[in-house]
C-alpha cells in the first residue's frame, strides 16, 4: 500500500527515511556522504516522485522504492 509520504509529521517521515538509508548499506563509491547527506537524496526522491513510500501489510513494515519498481498489488 502506497503511503502519501507528505501526511507524516516530519520527523516520523525523517526517522524512517534514516532507518531506511542505514539498513541499505549502499556504497557511495570513492567519496563517503554523511548520513545527513543521504537523508536529504531519499526525502528529495521522494518529494519529486523518484521514490514512494510504501507499507507491506503482509510484514508488517515500511519500505521505500523506485517508482518503477512499485506495483499497487495486495502483499
Amino acid at each position: 500500500m502506497l503511503i502519501p509520504w507528505q501526511e507524516l509529521p516530519p520527523e516520523t517521515l525523517d526517522n524512517l527515511i534514516e532507518s531506511f538509508v542505514l539498513r541499505e548499506g549502499t556504497d557511495y563509491g570513492e567519496h563517503e556522504r554523511s548520513l545527513k547527506d543521504k537523508v536529504a537524496d531519499v526525502k528529495r526522491q521522494l518529494q519529486n516522485g523518484e521514490a514512494v513510500l510504501i507499507w507491506s501489510e503482509l510484514h508488517e513494515t515500511v519500505n521505500i522504492m523506485p517508482r518503477s519498481q512499485f506495483r499497487d498489488s495486495p502483499d
